[in-house]
């Protein structure tokens, strides 16, 4: 699987589902398909793969983790660069400001309007310190290059104070997608182009339930012995949250409450513009592999 790639796609919900995409390379082609005409917002690091991808209506936000990544890296070098101090300095108070706001509770509304009375001014600051910076170093120092970077995605990095439930960061994604970074040399099955879709189905059912705190092997066993005689055309009542949903309404996990199921699908659809768009993200990955392995089953492939 080294020259394989898997996307992660994760929902803007501590609870929300996952979504594992596989592609032969890294090139644009594979996440603007998978986007499609998608119509909500799309956080990235600075991969130039993911530009001019999904629909005319899409917001393209950044990620903050990333640019001050290279500011650190130019700190790192040169611990006496106090242009690269200061930036990395303003960078962390908009991470601190998204601490308070977690440990305090506060929704999308709330974050937002925190947001903008006190992150704009820092976001504002940020600029005016970059292009000074970028103006009085070398082009092809680390901090004339974490400079670029930055003024090259600032549209993208200040779309987080017009949007309370972005996340300063896509640290979310990255720490989902981490597992399969550090397997996939181990993983020899990866190899094929036919068994990376499916590995990163089974990859998408699996985060998901982990995000939703669902047992996997509660839901494993429960959805796959029936599903070679489940109609496919009801796959989607299989999917962990629909899963969860009814279970949580039926029994209790060892003796104990069931987990909370978290209403994310409501949460989300207020979130995007359009419905199709997360329901066509879902079901792209989770019932293409239920309906897989129901058909599998059919053909005496699976008990």
């Amino acid at each position: 699987m080294e020259d394989r790639y898997p996307f992660v796609i994760r929902f803007p919900d501590f609870g929300g589902p996952v979504v594992f995409d596989f592609q032969l390379d890294r090139g644009r082609q594979g996440p603007r398909q998978f986007l499609g005409e998608f119509a909500g917002i799309l956080q990235t690091d600075g991969y130039t793969g993911y530009g001019k991808v999904g629909g005319k209506d899409m917001v393209h936000a950044g990620c903050w983790a990333h640019a001050r990544r290279y500011f650190f890296q130019a700190v790192q070098l040169n611990r006496r660069d106090l242009l690269a101090l200061g930036i990395v300095a303003e960078i962390d108070k908009l991470f601190e400001l998204e601490a308070e706001a977690k440990a305090a509770g506060l929704g999308a509304a709330e974050r937002l309007g925190l947001r903008r009375k006190k992150a704009e001014p820092i976001v504002e600051g940020l600029k005016g310190g970059v292009e000074s910076a970028r103006a009085s170093t070398l082009p092809r120092s680390a901090l004339g290059k974490a400079c670029d970077d930055a003024l090259g995605r600032l549209g993208q990095l200040r779309r987080f104070p017009d949007y309370g439930q972005l996340e300063l960061s896509n640290n979310l994604a990255e720490n989902a997608i981490r597992p399969v970074a550090i397997g996939r040399k181990n993983w020899l099955h990866v190899g094929s182009e036919r068994a990376g879709p499916r590995v990163a189905a089974i990859i998408s059912i699996v985060e998901t339930c982990r995000r939703l705190s669902i047992p996997v092997r509660n839901y494993l066993s429960s959805v796959l012995p029936g599903l070679a005689s489940f109609p496919i055309n009801r796959i989607a009542e299989l999917t962990p949250t629909a899963w969860a949903a009814r279970i949580s309404r039926l029994v209790e996990f060892a003796g104990q409450q069931p987990p909370k199921v978290l209403t994310s699908e409501q949460r989300l659809r207020n979130v995007y513009d359009k419905r199709g768009a997360f329901e066509a993200f879902l079901e792209t990955a989770v019932c293409t592999f239920l309906a897989a392995a129901a058909r599998r089953g059919r053909a005496g492939l699976i008990g």
